[in-house]
């Protein structure tokens, strides 16, 4: 005799359409961001080589108006393994230090992104106009995400 709770599982497969949203966890949301944006980080730093002169100057020992040094390395290397690091952080970190620690961050690097337009010449406008709109579009939605966190 079978009971109402005796049914297989292809007859308990809820039906949704093709189309519905599924709900995506806050984490999940700030992880990807973080990741969009440690990609667009990496790149746009990558691309500023190709800008004439920029080897040149990094092979003569200097970035931007900086001397080459393990110094000015290590501060490099700290401000991409930040963002980097947030990605798992952002899925590992109890609710209520992950929303703290998201605005924080995300709040920190919107001034250090827009920085990164400084002493550049109208010639190369679009590139940083456009690099920095995204990194801070990215921002502005990990501030959104965490500040609207409804924890339960």
């Amino acid at each position: 005799m079978r009971t109402d709770q005796s049914h297989t599982a292809r007859e308990n497969v809820p039906s949704r359409s093709t189309q519905e949203d599924l709900r995506v966890p806050v984490q999940a949301k700030l992880a990807a961001a973080w990741t969009s944006f440690m990609f667009l980080y990496i790149y746009v730093d990558y691309f500023q080589l190709y800008k004439p002169g920029a080897l040149d100057d990094i092979l003569g020992g200097v970035v931007f108006t900086f001397d080459i040094s393990p110094t000015l390395l290590t501060l490099m290397l700290a401000s991409v393994a930040i963002p980097a690091l947030m990605v798992m952080l952002s899925m590992t970190l109890p609710p209520r230090v992950n929303r703290a620690t998201n605005l924080v961050v995300a709040s920190l690097y919107i001034p250090y992104s827009v920085v990164n337009a400084a002493g550049e010449s109208w010639d190369w406008a679009f590139f940083y106009g456009l690099s920095i709109g995204l990194e801070v579009l990215l921002l502005a939605f990990i501030l959104r995400s965490a500040w609207t966190w409804r924890q339960g």
